[in-house]
């Protein structure tokens, strides 16, 4: 005769009732254990924005390794001339390329790259240091994104900064979207520059190797100046180095001084092959943004073996150079290798 518990069911009844329960409790711990670190709102892309992470105690985090090919290194790069035009007719014998200070032992792929999907953050300094041209700014920036961004195609993400960062808009393809986020931004408060690429560059472009070649982009408009941060410049470049990221930086400083901040974006553009633009008119803004765009269609991607190559983390310099003595190539300084 079977016997029936308190809840009116069988010994195994009950059994499987409770196996089942703790089965569906396993699952909805994991997967809230695997949610984006990001604090974004279900809402973010109808309109809502959302805070990123504080740093905290980041810094000491473990370094993080990109996992990919360990043999194989991919680079994008433009080449221009004394003028500062693009090339866009040259070949892999245009070029002699060198990692780690020694010649690659052999080129895997070289292409011209005008048409490769886009990934772009777009950061913009909301302190209290950058009121004067914030109003402009962010229709200059509306105006870029829907110049450059593919629907279908490309996406991009937007980012304003002070103390801490704050989502406006993920990423979409959606360009109303996107214009949306960069309205809802309004400046007051400290500036966390570091913190914002570093976080950008991890949250949101930091990934394992895209089996498709895609350019991933920030375009940060700042003056430059950064007193609220927890990582270091060095930490937000190499960041920006792991996720093989291009930083392009606009100054919103319109002093016609050089100060202290021009040095941060020309450092930050030039470590990870981007480019800085010190625009003095507002007209000049609307032409820096012009001339990323310009600079995103213009490049050339390289896929190469290193030679001596070890998977043991340590950082690689990256050196590009034309053969013909009147052109200037600029590309990132360098990479991380992956560990194993």
């Amino acid at each position: 005769m079977t016997k029936y518990n308190k809840f009116g069911l069988a010994p195994r009844a009950f059994a499987l009732i409770i196996f089942a329960t703790a089965g569906i409790l396993s699952l909805c711990v994991s997967g809230c254990a695997q949610t984006s670190p990001y604090v974004v709102a279900a809402s973010v892309g109808a309109g809502n924005s959302a805070a990123l992470p504080a740093a905290g105690n980041a810094p000491d985090d473990p370094i993080l390794t990109i996992t990919k090919r360990v043999d194989e290194v991919n680079v994008l790069f433009i080449a221009t001339d004394r003028r500062g035009k693009f090339v866009r007719n040259l070949n892999q014998n245009d070029f002699s390329i060198f990692d780690d200070h020694k010649p690659v032992e052999s080129i895997i792929n070289f292409r011209r790259e005008t048409d490769l999907p886009i990934e772009l953050g777009l950061l913009m300094d909301v302190s209290g240091s950058v009121q004067g041209r914030f109003g402009f700014e962010k229709e200059a920036a509306t105006g870029f994104l829907q110049h450059i961004i593919r629907p279908g195609y490309d996406r991009a993400f937007v980012v304003g900064f002070n103390k801490e960062s704050r989502l406006t808009q993920d990423f979409t393809d959606k360009v109303p979207l996107l214009a949306a986020g960069v309205q809802r931004l309004s400046n007051g408060g400290g500036t966390a520059l570091y913190d914002a690429i570093y976080k950008a560059c991890k949250e949101k472009l930091l990934r394992e190797h895209s089996e498709h070649p895609i350019r991933k982009a920030i375009v940060i408009l700042s003056d430059g100046e950064d007193n609220q941060s927890e990582y270091t410049r060095a930490q937000a470049i190499e960041m920006a180095q792991r996720a093989e990221v291009l930083i392009y930086a606009i100054s919103t400083d319109d002093s016609g001084l050089i100060l202290r901040g021009d040095k941060v974006l020309e450092d930050l553009a030039s470590a990870t092959g981007g480019r800085a633009f010190f625009p003095y008119k507002m007209k000049d803004i609307t032409r820096s943004f012009a001339s990323i765009e310009d600079e995103l269609r213009s490049q050339y991607a390289v896929s190469y073996k290193p030679t001596d190559f070890d998977a043991d983390g340590r950082y690689r310099s990256i050196e590009i150079t034309a053969v013909k003595k009147d052109l200037q190539v600029r590309a990132r300084r360098g990479y991380y290798a992956p560990r194993q």
